[in-house]
């Protein structure tokens, strides 16, 4: 998945647990191992596929976080993700001198088992995928606190999270609890593409990288998936982004820090001494 795994189990046997759950979608979900289910279906020639039953509860689970930030994150952005250069482990990422050609906007469609594609759309897991393992860790009883690059689940009720700004310091002390939290941020992978600064959140609307004064968002929920998704359209959304989270009944609290290093929250976060 191309991060750090943290997971907190009652035994040696949840730990091995949690491994397997994380390593299984991995092999289903990844777009950098080339014989996984979803690389299949990316290079893949049909607009019609059926799916294994983990990819279709992964892919359903992207579809809610579609209908719940309005279309603005979308797992089909992943032709933008490859054109502009992230097409590879990012560690691999060089910047490129040319900016690539436009891409269409994103089309697919879940129907049961089965994900129809439109021509050109290419799926992007990444996010998700994390966000819904850590769930499925968790309310699987398996560990008691999941954290995957960024997205946390959590079933003990005194969990803190330390949030911290794109320079490290310390940006926010967030009680936590049951629930979910996630940091969506557009300064750890960053490259240049034709002179222009790119990082890996595309915009839907654009199919280009976003562009935001917001560096970093994190964002308390019920689930990591809805934490995953609702941190990277407060992302997207830039000056809005808080506003608009403050108005969505299943987010618990939204803390932003912007480029000039200024840290907002709406009143609904509860924070810890």
């Amino acid at each position: 998945m191309g991060t750090t795994i943290d997971v907190w189990c009652r035994d040696a046997a949840g730990e091995a647990a949690a491994r397997a759950v994380f390593t299984q979608v991995e092999g289903v979900c990844s777009r950098f191992l080339p014989n996984s289910e979803l690389s299949l279906i990316n290079r893949g020639s049909q607009v019609r596929h059926r799916l294994s039953p983990l990819l279709a509860e992964v892919i359903r689970a992207a579809d809610v976080a579609r209908s719940l930030t309005g279309g603005l994150v979308d797992i089909g952005v992943g032709s933008a993700v490859t054109a502009w250069g992230y097409d590879r482990s990012f560690a691999e990422v060089s910047d490129r001198a040319t900016l690539p050609a436009p891409q269409a906007q994103p089309g697919w469609t879940l129907q049961g088992g089965f994900l129809q594609v439109a021509a050109g759309t290419k799926l992007d897991l990444g996010g998700i995928a994390k966000g819904w393992s850590c769930d499925r860790s968790v309310e699987g009883g398996i560990c008691v606190v999941a954290s995957a690059g960024g997205d946390m689940r959590s079933a003990h009720p005194d969990t803190t999270v330390t949030v911290l700004d794109p320079w490290g310091s310390v940006a926010a002390h967030v009680r936590l609890g049951l629930g979910a939290l996630a940091t969506s941020s557009v300064t750890r992978r960053r490259w240049k593409v034709g002179g222009r600064e790119a990082s890996h959140l595309m915009d839907p609307r654009t199919m280009t990288p976003v562009e935001t004064p917001i560096l970093s968002a994190t964002v308390v929920a019920g689930t990591a998936v809805e934490a995953e998704a609702a941190a990277k359209a407060v992302v997207l959304l830039g000056a809005d982004g808080l506003a608009w989270a403050d108005e969505q009944s299943w987010i618990r609290g939204a803390l932003t820090v912007w480029h000039d290093r200024s840290v907002f929250a709406t009143s609904g976060l509860e924070l810890a001494a």
